[in-house]
């Protein structure tokens, strides 16, 4: 077999590096829409606060935030809704809405503030993949509405 030509190989070998890198930059799904925004909220991605009007799109990895005068409302794509009062800071760590594939499940992280959670169709399709994270412990959600407040008393 002939050997290839140096000039080829280094060709193919970038085509192959950028047609995976491309298959793995695909964008994020939208997990949810902020359905309500009150005085100070934001969307924290990639460590950057970005305004959080109404129909501001929010992804799996994001971070929603309250100021003292805040308050903000989201709603996931299977109807979950999550809602936060002032000084409140939630990360969405974990979503999946698939059920075609049986892929389901939410994750929330409640770093600081009052958070009002009513389960969607994850947690009636799949109770167990419904998990929410304050700093002392980890609540499974297998009712309908939670009311979770992290910090002063």
């Amino acid at each position: 077999m002939p050997a290839a030509h140096p000039r080829l190989v280094v060709w193919l070998a970038a085509a192959l590096s950028l047609s995976a890198g491309l298959a793995w930059a695909q964008p994020p799904m939208v997990a949810g829409r902020i359905k309500v925004s009150i005085g100070a909220a934001s969307v924290i991605r990639n460590g950057q606060a970005l305004p959080a009007p109404v129909g501001t799109e929010v992804f799996e990895s994001d971070s929603v935030r309250t100021g003292a005068d805040g308050r903000l409302g989201l709603t996931l794509r299977d109807e979950t809704r999550v809602a936060l009062g002032p000084d409140s800071e939630v990360a969405l760590t974990a979503f999946a809405y698939q059920p075609a594939e049986s892929r389901l499940g939410i994750s929330l992280r409640v770093a600081r503030g009052v958070l009002s959670y009513v389960s969607g169709l994850v947690a009636k399709l799949a109770p167990e993949s419904v998990r929410i994270q304050t700093p002392t412990g980890i609540i499974g959600v297998r009712g309908t509405h939670a009311l979770i407040r992290v910090g002063r008393p």
